[in-house]
């Protein structure tokens, strides 16, 4: 195997739409046959990228932000985030219409996520049901609503859950009620909903210099001057409205790693520790090294 191959820095992505426009220089032309000499990528469900970082399996992830408090070796890097200040469409709580949120007595967990279990787990606790237990199951909504009073999906199965809500309903005769879990936090926190930063592993043996900030920022920013790329691309890959799309890349999603999402996170790990969600947790952003 070539020393080219193994200095590259591995990346952990995770492989739904809502990080497409942060991924965009690392797979479209003029830039991506650069940074292929530079950086290799393997796209994998949100749950699993802490856990190559963890492992030595990636030097650098997308990283769901629950895991950086069962983790806190591990760095967040500057700029760059997944979240949502308005309603995010991705991330859903779906319970039967007859059954208030306080009588739920088991919630089916989609085994992608750990960042919105944890939300929910602090929603339920403002909601008045804090005990309520979690079962992990794979995202499939039926299936879930066999096992469990309500179900939480994230990602690309949350939007597809979403347009097909009336051909669910027509099917099943069942009246659900989908909550926006972004919404729901925001409302009743008046904080952002960060889903996940790029984050990495200082003890891997690779040097995080400037540069990589660089790389990742700039990807970003070439993809949010891309969308009209992006919404064609991913509406032959999704049975999802290109319209639908498009709003979701440039309203629902927020990209930078701004001071609102910042003090979003330390609202999020305040509140998760408080309720035994997670350990108590204290991030700072990483000092990338001058090259």
């Amino acid at each position: 195997m070539s020393t080219e191959y193994n200095s590259r820095l591995r990346i952990a992505a995770i492989n739904f739409l809502n990080p497409a426009p942060l991924m965009w220089d690392f797979e479209h032309a003029p830039l991506d046959s650069a940074l292929a000499r530079r950086y290799r990528i393997d796209r994998m469900l949100p749950s699993e990228c802490a856990a190559r970082l963890v492992s030595g399996q990636a030097d650098l992830g997308l990283i769901p932000i629950a895991a950086l408090a069962a983790n806190p070796g591990l760095r967040i890097l500057p700029g760059c985030t997944i979240a949502s200040k308005h309603h995010v469409r991705s991330l859903l709580l779906v319970r039967r219409a007859s059954q208030p949120i306080q009588a739920i007595r088991t919630v089916a967990a989609d085994t992608a996520s750990r960042t919105t279990v944890t939300y929910a787990r602090i929603l339920f606790h403002k909601w008045g049901n804090p005990s309520v237990p979690f079962i992990p199951l794979a995202a499939d909504l039926d299936r879930m609503l066999d096992q469990a009073d309500a179900a939480i999906v994230i990602g690309d199965p949350a939007l597809l859950a979403l347009e097909e809500r009336l051909n669910r309903f027509e099917r099943s005769g069942e009246e659900l009620v989908y909550h926006d879990l972004a919404h729901e936090w925001i409302s009743l926190t008046g904080l952002p909903f960060v889903s996940a930063v790029w984050s990495f592993a200082p003890a891997g043996g690779k040097t995080f210099d400037e540069s990589i900030v660089e790389d990742c920022i700039a990807s970003r920013d070439h993809g949010l001057q891309n969308i009209d790329t992006l919404v064609a691309e991913w509406s032959a890959r999704l049975p999802i409205p290109e319209q639908t799309i498009r709003t979701y890349l440039t309203s629902n999603i927020h990209y930078i790693l701004d001071e609102e999402c910042i003090e979003g996170m330390r609202g999020f790990y305040r509140m998760a520790a408080e309720v035994g969600a997670l350990p108590p947790y204290t991030f700072t952003l990483a000092e990338p090294v001058v090259s």
